[in-house]
C-alpha cells in the first residue's frame, strides 16, 4: 500500500475500481476483511503506520459509502474498529499498535468497552473498579454495565481506579484487558428487543500487564476522553449503509461465504435494526408508494422533515472537518441529532405501515426493519452518554455555563462522599 496525497486523491473512483477487482461472493469474510486491511481503505482515517491511509474524515466517510454503494460487506463493525483503533494510534506505543491494529482491521479480534458502572454512568470519573499492581501485572476487581457487545468480545477497553488517592479525574489508567481468562464473568443483559447486545461485567482477580497499559498510570481520564470523543463523533456521523457482520473469535463469522451474508441481509434476516440514514429513508419512502400512502399529506411532511434532518446532520459532520468552523461540541450534537433521527425513523415507520407495526419483525407484512427500528430506537438516547449529558457538556464546557455545586477537583477520590 503507497501513501497518497489527500488532497489528490478521488475517493469514490479509487475505492469503487479497488472493489471491482477485487470483490467476490466465494470469499469469505476473514477474506474479505483481510484484503480491505491490507489495501488499507477499512479505516481509511487512521495514519498509515496504523493500518490507514492518513484521510480526512469526510474522505474516509466518501469511502465508506462507497462500500455501501457497491453491495459489499463492510468492514469488521463494532468497538474495535469505531473506539479502539482510533484510541490506539492516538495514544498507543508502537508495539501496541502492532499487536492490537491488525486484529481490529482483519476481524480477527472484537472489543468491548469496559467504562461504565452500576454508581458511573453520567458521572463515569466516579468508577470506582479497582486496579492494584502486583509486580508487572494489574489485578482488577469491580463491576461494569451495558458492556456493549461484551459476551462475543476478545479485549475490553478498561478503566480502572490506580490511585484512589488522586483526585478521581487523574487516578485512573487505561488498560487493554483479555476477557476469556479467570477473574471475568460476562452476563448478558435481554432487552425488549429479544437480544442481548449488552451485558454486564464482574471482575474479580482479572489480569493485565503494564505492558496493556494504553498511556501512563493515573493518564486513563485523558485516554477514555479520546475514545469517548470517537465514540460520540462516530454515533453523530451516521450509519454509511453497507453490509455488517460481527467480528471476532466468538462470532465465528469469518469462515463464510460473503455471498451467504448479502443473501441473508437481503431477505431482511439479518437480524438487527438497520442503520439510519438517508437509504432506509428511501426504503421507507419506496414502502409507502407501494403500500399506497404516498399521498398522504401529513405522512409526505413526515417525511420531508426527516430527510432535511438527516440532511442538516450530514453538512454538519462535514462541516465538522473543518478546523476552522469547529466550536468543540460537535460530536455532542452529532450524539443529539442521531438520537432524534431514530426517534423519528420509529415514528414514520410505525406510521407508515399502520396496524402491522403491533407485530414483531419475525411476523410482519411489510419491513421486519420497522419493529426492530422502534424497539431500538430508545437507545441512542442513552448509551454513549445520555441526552442529557451531552446537553450539559455543551453548556460547561462550549458555553462556559457554570457547572452543578460539589467538592473541589483536587480532592482525593478516597475523600468524595460516594456517587461525587
Amino acid at each position: 500500500m503507497s501513501e497518497q496525497s489527500p488532497a489528490a486523491v478521488d475517493v469514490e473512483q479509487l475505492v469503487g475500481d479497488w472493489v471491482d477487482a477485487n470483490w467476490h461472493l466465494d470469499l469469505t469474510v476473514g477474506q474479505w476483511w483481510q484484503l480491505l486491511a491490507d489495501s488499507g481503505y477499512c479505516h481509511p482515517s487512521l495514519p498509515v503506520e496504523a493500518g490507514g491511509r492518513g484521510w480526512s474524515q469526510g474522505q474516509a466517510m466518501t469511502a465508506m459509502r462507497t462500500l455501501a454503494q457497491k453491495g459489499v460487506i463492510g468492514p469488521p463493525p463494532g468497538l474495535g474498529y469505531m473506539l479502539a483503533a482510533p484510541t490506539l494510534a492516538a495514544h498507543g506505543t508502537p508495539e501496541q499498535i502492532g499487536r492490537y491494529l491488525p486484529k481490529i482491521l482483519n476481524g480477527e479480534e472484537a472489543w468491548c468497552q469496559l467504562f461504565s458502572e452500576p454508581g458511573a454512568g453520567s458521572d463515569l470519573a466516579g468508577l470506582q473498579t479497582k486496579g492494584e499492581r502486583d509486580g508487572e501485572e494489574w489485578s482488577f476487581t469491580g463491576q461494569k454495565v451495558w458492556t456493549s457487545q461484551g459476551n462475543l468480545a476478545d479485549l475490553g477497553m478498561l478503566v480502572a481506579r490506580t490511585d484512589p488517592d488522586q483526585p478521581k479525574h487523574l487516578g485512573m489508567s487505561y488498560f487493554a484487558l483479555v476477557m476469556d481468562q479467570p477473574g471475568i464473568e460476562v452476563r448478558p443483559l435481554r432487552e425488549m428487543t429479544g437480544r442481548s447486545f449488552f451485558s454486564e461485567v464482574f471482575m474479580d482477580g482479572a489480569r493485565a500487564t503494564t505492558a496493556d497499559m494504553i498511556g501512563g498510570r493515573g493518564d486513563g481520564w485523558r485516554v477514555a476522553n479520546t475514545t469517548l470523543a470517537h465514540e460520540r463523533a462516530s454515533i453523530g456521523s451516521g450509519s454509511a449503509g453497507y453490509v455488517i457482520v460481527n467480528p471476532g473469535s466468538r462470532a465465528d463469522n469469518l469462515g463464510r461465504r460473503v455471498g451467504d451474508v448479502i443473501e441473508r441481509r437481503s431477505s431482511g434476516k439479518g437480524g438487527h435494526a438497520p442503520g439510519v440514514g438517508l437509504r432506509l429513508w428511501d426504503r421507507y419512502r419506496d414502502l409507502a408508494q407501494d403500500l399506497g400512502r404516498s399521498s398522504d399529506p401529513v405522512l409526505r411532511q413526515r417525511f420531508i422533515e426527516l430527510n432535511e434532518m438527516l440532511q442538516v446532520n450530514r453538512i454538519g459532520v462535514q462541516r465538522s472537518k473543518d478546523k476552522l468552523q469547529r466550536t468543540g461540541a460537535e460530536p455532542n450534537i452529532g450524539k443529539l441529532f442521531d438520537a432524534e433521527i431514530h426517534r423519528r425513523f420509529r415514528e414514520l415507520g410505525l406510521t407508515t405501515i399502520g396496524a402491522d407495526g403491533m407485530l414483531a419483525s419475525e411476523s410482519s407484512t411489510t419491513d421486519p426493519s420497522i419493529a426492530e427500528t422502534a424497539l431500538y430506537a430508545s437507545a441512542p438516547s442513552i448509551y454513549g452518554g445520555t441526552d442529557q449529558i451531552q446537553r450539559n457538556i455543551v453548556a460547561e464546557r462550549v458555553l462556559g455555563l457554570p457547572k452543578e455545586p460539589g467538592p473541589g477537583k483536587e480532592t482525593p477520590f478516597s475523600e468524595l462522599p460516594k456517587n461525587q
